[in-house]
Formats: structure tokens, sequence, C-alpha cells
């Protein structure tokens, strides 16, 4: 029995990381938040975990984008991002292993917040800008996005929000992001794999994953949904808050 129910586990595991992808292929965003939001609700994997096989996607995601593109280039522009990004992941991992270790339903309660704000902020369409953003918005959301990405490897939301309403080209804003992810992952696992905050559990599921990520991508190019971006936008925001109402509301009851 224990072993069906390992396959069950992975196999779950697996399918919602098909979904996430399936939609960020097509939005862009959210691949994290939707697997994170599912796990969180249905209490699959430890967060934590989840979390950290998250970051092995992302890293891989983002530096196989960078190498194909030949993209690795940090503009002036980003300095301010990049840096408090850095600090930000500091804090956030630190938070994460805290909550992690003495307040777990505080760390799902936390995460259904931050994933219904973060979908929130994605629902709006963001105007473009008609001057680049000062030094210190580049600053202040890496900060929060490093903290996202700390506590979470969820840094996307506040970045693509602010990048996207630069006056600058798609191929650009595409480049910066990854650019940005590319090193906050880097900084997380060499924070939490000499701290002990990496398990071969969060290991496996990121070697189970990461196969289904790129054929995913592969398919989703290939075989978009018959919607709108704008529908289907709507949708994947709506199952963020969803789950994230979900999570949130289930780690306050099991908190009283």
């Amino acid at each position: 029995m224990q072993v069906w129910e390992q396959l069950s586990t992975h196999g779950t595991f697996l399918v919602f990381v098909a979904g996430a992808v399936y939609a960020q292929a097509l939005t862009g965003f959210a691949l994290a938040l939707i697997l994170l939001g599912l796990v969180g609700a249905t209490n699959l994997v430890p967060l934590p975990d989840a979390v950290n096989a998250s970051t092995i996607i992302g890293f891989c995601t983002a530096w196989l984008f960078l190498y194909r593109n030949r993209a690795l280039r940090i503009e002036k522009v980003l300095v301010p991002t990049v840096v408090a990004s850095a600090g930000g992941v500091v804090v956030g991992a630190l938070l994460l292993g805290w909550l992690a270790g003495t307040a777990y339903q505080v760390l799902r309660l936390v995460l259904g917040a931050s994933i219904v704000a973060c979908a929130l902020s994605l629902w709006r369409t963001a105007q473009p800008l008609q001057a680049m953003s000062s030094p210190k918005a580049f600053a202040l959301t890496g900060g929060i996005a490093g903290i996202l990405g700390g506590m979470f490897s969820a840094g996307g939301p506040p970045l693509v929000y602010l990048l996207y309403r630069q006056p600058k080209p798609l191929a650009w804003v595409r480049q910066s992001l990854m650019v940005i992810f590319g090193f906050s992952t880097s900084l997380r696992l060499f924070i939490v794999v000499p701290s002990g905050q990496f398990s071969l559990l969060a290991l496996q599921l990121a070697a189970e994953a990461l196969p289904v990520v790129f054929l995913m991508t592969y398919f989703a190019v290939r075989h978009p949904l018959p919607l709108s971006p704008k529908l289907f936008r709507a949708i994947i925001c709506i199952l963020l808050i969803t789950t994230g109402l979900s999570m949130g509301i289930g780690a306050f009851m099991a908190m009283r």
C-alpha cells in the first residue's frame, strides 16, 4: 500500500507540474505560484521540499534560456534590482527555514496570502510607462521579489509587473527576467543546500519534474488552447486566488 501511495503522490505532483508549466508557457508567469498553490492546498508533499524542487526547475529553465539566447547581460538599470533581490533571497530563505521548523501553518498562511496578492496584481493589465522607472522602484521591486523568491521560489510576479511596464522591447523584458531569475535561484540553492535545508525528496521531485517541464513547454508552444490571452490569464488568476484562499483558510483553521 505504501508503494502505491508514493506512486500516487509523485504522479499527482507531476500532473501539477504539467499544468503549471503549460500555464506559464502560454502566459509567461505563474509556474511556481500554481505549483505551490496546488501542493499547499492539498498537502501533497512538504512545502519546503516543493519550494526547493521549484527552485531547481527555475534554475534549469532560466540558465538554459540564457545559454541558448546568449543573453547573460546585466544592464546598468537592472543592477539595483539584482542587488536588492540578492538581499531579499537571503532574508526569504532564512524566514522559510524558521517558519518551516516552528510554525508550518503560518508558512502555509503566508504562502496563501502571497499567492492571492500576486494573482490580483497579475490580473491587472500593466499600463506601459513613458519613461523608465527610477532606481528606487527597481530596488524596491527587487527586494520584494527576492523575499518571495527566497521563501517560495516565486519572485516572478513583482518583476513581471514592473518590467512589462518599461518602454522596452518584449525581448529585453524576457531576457531581463531570466537574468534575475538565474541569479536568484543560484543564490537560493547556494544558501539552502549547504545549510541542510535541501532534502533527497526535493531532489527526487525536481529530477522527476524536469523532463515534464521541457516536454510540456514544447507541447504548449505547438498546441495552445483556443482561448484569448486575456481570458486565459483571467482563468489562471482565478485558479491562483482559489488555491491561495483554500490554503490560507485551511491553515487558519488548523491554527485555531
